[in-house]
């Protein structure tokens, strides 16, 4: 099965470049990695291996509405999507395609760590995280989302009218929608530079905020689906 990977870029994101590299050498043949720029013309990458594809899409701004973007212009089977400072460990790939090879309609994710390059406190952020992945069933985006492609249109993708949280509002809609969430037993590791510049507990508690409120409004919706 097809693997298309989209990584939307954020205005004047630098990391993509390394993770482009680890996905160079770990994707398998046919395998296509679609950049989505908000506005902002991209080089092609110097050097590119023939067995896998790569594309350079221009969306407007808005991580949602580039992850839609990429999801539209993608043609993979599978789509998984990646944050751009994304940075994976030796058995992620492999791991993910045994994943993909069930062919389960699920959304799959990948237990968080984060890169050294925040306040010493990030391994409590990871913490939590991972277990309230595996505990609750609500994993984030910067877990790497990977699903079928035809799952993803049927769940009418990312909403792009929010202003933030939107990888927590897909859980809630594929959840609501009965697809299963499956832990792929692998860690990808994210930037914590944020957490540096903003403020560890100004950041976390953001995060909190905006996780409680959503959760809320997705409970209310979902009792009354049932209703």
């Amino acid at each position: 099965m097809t693997l298309s990977v989209i990584v939307p870029l954020a205005p004047g994101e630098m990391a993509w470049r390394g993770l482009l590299d680890e996905l160079s050498l770990a994707l398998p043949d046919g395998a296509e990695v679609v950049l989505v720029s908000a506005g902002e013309p991209l080089a092609r990458p110097d050097r590119w291996p023939d067995r896998l594809t790569f594309e350079i899409a221009i969306s407007r701004p808005g991580r949602a509405v580039q992850m839609n973007h990429g999801a539209q212009r993608a043609r993979g089977e599978w789509l998984w999507f990646l944050h751009a400072d994304s940075q994976m460990s030796n058995d992620a790939v492999p791991k993910l395609l045994r994943f993909i090879a069930r062919g389960e309609a699920a959304l799959g994710w990948f237990d968080l760590a984060f890169l050294p390059d925040g306040p010493r406190l990030m391994w409590l952020n990871a913490l939590g995280a991972n277990l309230r992945s595996r505990w609750l069933g609500l994993p984030f985006g910067d877990q790497g989302f990977v699903l079928p492609a035809s799952t993803f249109a049927a769940l009418g993708g990312f909403d792009d009218t929010a202003r933030a949280g939107e990888d927590h509002l897909f859980v809630w809609t594929a959840r609501r929608a009965g697809i299963p969430l499956r832990r792929i037993d692998a860690r990808l590791a994210t930037s914590a530079r944020k957490y540096r510049a903003h403020g560890w507990w100004t950041v976390t508690r953001l995060h909190l905020r905006l996780t409680a409120t959503q959760a809320r409004a997705a409970r209310r919706n979902t009792m009354s689906d049932r209703a």
